[in-house]
């Protein structure tokens, strides 16, 4: 917008909250305010309620500081807001984050030298070049230390495999605590596609257990809900785990649904080579799994999965835990929620509590390939809403190739300013 002939930031902020309106919602009536605003009286006279709602469409933090710093009153008037959390970010491999969808690029306080490998809200995992492992919040600089999640595995594993292929998926009860009985639950992924599952009381793992074993086989992703950890397997078995209260004790295994039957979307044809993600998710008081279809183009080799593949549709179940025979209920709105999909993070919130969210949309970054491959997380990222559309419009920041692998794509809640 910086190629616009505008005096100041005022018109820069409030031009882009109205191109928002009308992109999301069509308010020509909130057009014709915002220019009769801008027409009548100086800026500071600009009544609360407009400014409020000027607010309310800006999903980027950044623009929220600008305008904010417009002058006194405006900044007073704005902190009476109760305002919808900002559109979330996406990690980069070089250690930034991208906001969307204005494009800026941001760096925060993170120790030298450590890297992302997931998050938990606007939690980071982040783990040193000796593997020491915390949750941290940049944005407040709380951390959390947990057990090394590296050692937990390494003790585990009874083959050679590289650690720095590892990848994590953590997740806490809602919200994450910081008391003593802070329950932190890790399922970390090997190159061979084995699982397994660590259970802390930080800094201390209290519980771990190899999928190479039943119950526990063939793990891919893991969430609470109602008090409960759920784990899913790569055939859509789901399995509770009711944890002790000390965690002194093995937690109570139970298979809850067997399996499901994966269809797949009509748009792939029957005989293209097809694979998917599964990713678990609690939304709304229900507990979804969100199955990724991702159409593989070429013949097989590495470059071709990884170079020549896109998503092509989403299927989401419901996890339906009140009838006598628990099963997977195909549902198809997600209740005015919108969806943060990844391997190393996932979260749903009310598409009204996010600025810039749409209800009923799967938003998802490129998470499929190993490590060594991610150097760009936009390559496969889009919005699903019955159909795909981009994540990001815009031009997509140059990372080097050499930092690919070093942070892990996955979503970062920023609070309501930064």
């Amino acid at each position: 917008m910086d190629h616009y002939p505008f005096k100041s930031v005022k018109e820069k902020v409030l031009l882009r909250a109205a191109c928002w309106a009308i992109a999301h919602e069509n308010s020509t009536k909130f057009l014709t305010c915002m220019m009769e605003a801008a027409q009548v009286g100086p800026w500071s006279d600009l009544p609360p309620e407009l400014l409020s709602l000027v607010l309310k469409r800006l999903p980027s933090p950044a623009d929220r500081v600008r305008l904010r710093a417009v002058c006194h009153l405006w900044r007073s008037n704005s902190k009476l807001q109760t305002l919808p959390l900002p559109f979330p970010w996406l990690t980069l491999p070089d250690g930034t984050f991208l906001s969307i969808p204005g494009g800026e690029v941001h760096r925060l306080p993170v120790p030298d030298g450590a890297s992302c490998y997931g998050s938990i809200d606007n939690w980071l995992f982040i783990m040193s070049s000796d593997d020491a492992c915390t949750l941290m919040n940049p944005f407040s600089k709380t951390t959390l230390e947990l057990p090394n999640l590296v050692t937990v595995w390494q003790r585990l594993v009874r083959y050679e495999s590289d650690p720095k292929q590892l990848m994590y998926k953590l997740v806490v009860p809602s919200p994450l605590d910081l008391s003593l009985d802070s329950v932190v639950a890790a399922l970390i992924m090997d190159d061979g596609n084995i699982g397994t599952l660590c259970i802390s009381q930080p800094p201390i793992a209290t519980y771990s257990l190899r999928d190479n074993r039943q119950p526990l086989q063939h793990l891919w992703d893991v969430a609470f809900f109602d008090g409960k950890l759920y784990v899913v397997s790569v055939f859509g078995k789901l399995l509770s785990l009711e944890l002790s209260k000390s965690l002194g004790s093995n937690p109570h295994i139970k298979t809850v649904i067997d399996s499901y039957r994966s269809e797949i979307p009509e748009c792939i044809p029957r005989d293209a080579a097809c694979t998917y993600r599964l990713y678990l998710v609690e939304c709304g008081g229900r507990l979804l799994m969100v199955n990724r279809f991702i159409h593989r183009l070429g013949t097989f080799s590495i470059e071709n999965i990884f170079g020549n593949s896109y998503t092509a549709g989403f299927h989401v179940h419901e996890a339906d835990l009140r009838s006598d025979t628990c099963q997977w209920r195909r549902v198809s709105d997600l209740g005015g929620h919108a969806l943060f999909v990844g391997q190393h993070g996932s979260k749903s919130v009310p598409a009204k509590e996010c600025s810039g969210s749409q209800e009923d949309c799967i938003y998802f970054m490129c998470d499929y390939p190993t490590p060594k491959y991610s150097e760009n997380p936009l390559r496969d990222a889009g919005v699903f809403n019955m159909t795909i559309t981009p994540l990001f419009s815009g031009t997509a920041p140059a990372v080097p190739p050499r930092h690919a692998g070093q942070w892990r794509p996955t979503w970062v809640f920023p609070p309501e300013t930064v």
